[in-house]
C-alpha cells in the first residue's frame, strides 16, 4: 500500500534534515573539529540542531504512515504533517546558544512533543 502523504511530509523533512546536517559539515570544516563539538559555541549549537532533528523526525514520520496506512483522514495527517514541518523549523531557529532561551524552541520542542504523543495514542486507538 502507497503511503503519498507520508512521502510528502517525509521529503520535506529530508530536506530540512539535510540543511540541519550541512550547517553542522560548515561548523566542523570552520571549527576544523572532526568528533564532538570541540566546546566551540557555534558547533554545539549546530550539533544540537541536527541531533533534535534526528531524535524525534524519524520516529514521528513511522507514526504517521502507520496513521495513513491505518486510513486516518488525510485532512488529519495534513494537519499534523504540516504542524510537524512547522514545528521542526521553529526549532533549530530558536536554538541559538547553550544558555540564551527563544520562544521558537519551546514552540519546536513542544509542538513535536505534542504531535508525538497525539500520534502514538492515534496510533493505539487504530489498532483496536
Amino acid at each position: 500500500m502507497l503511503v503519498p502523504i507520508t512521502a510528502l511530509y517525509a521529503g520535506i523533512l529530508g530536506l530540512i534534515g539535510f540543511g540541519l546536517a550541512a550547517g553542522s559539515g560548515f561548523q566542523r570544516s570552520k571549527t576544523g573539529v572532526s568528533i564532538g563539538d570541540g566546546n566551540h559555541p557555534d558547533q554545539i549549537v549546530a550539533v544540537r540542531r541536527h541531533g533534535n532533528f534526528t531524535e524525534w523526525v524519524p520516529l514521528d514520520l513511522i507514526l504517521l504512515a502507520i496513521l495513513e496506512l491505518n486510513e486516518v483522514s488525510a485532512t488529519a495527517l495534513h494537519v499534523l504533517g504540516g504542524w510537524l514541518i512547522v514545528a521542526r523549523i521553529c526549532h533549530p531557529i530558536g536554538i541559538r546558544s547553550a544558555t540564551e532561551s527563544n520562544p521558537l524552541r519551546t514552540v519546536g520542542a513542544l509542538s513535536t512533543a505534542l504531535i508525538t504523543v497525539i500520534c502514538s495514542v492515534w496510533a493505539i486507538t487504530t489498532a483496536f
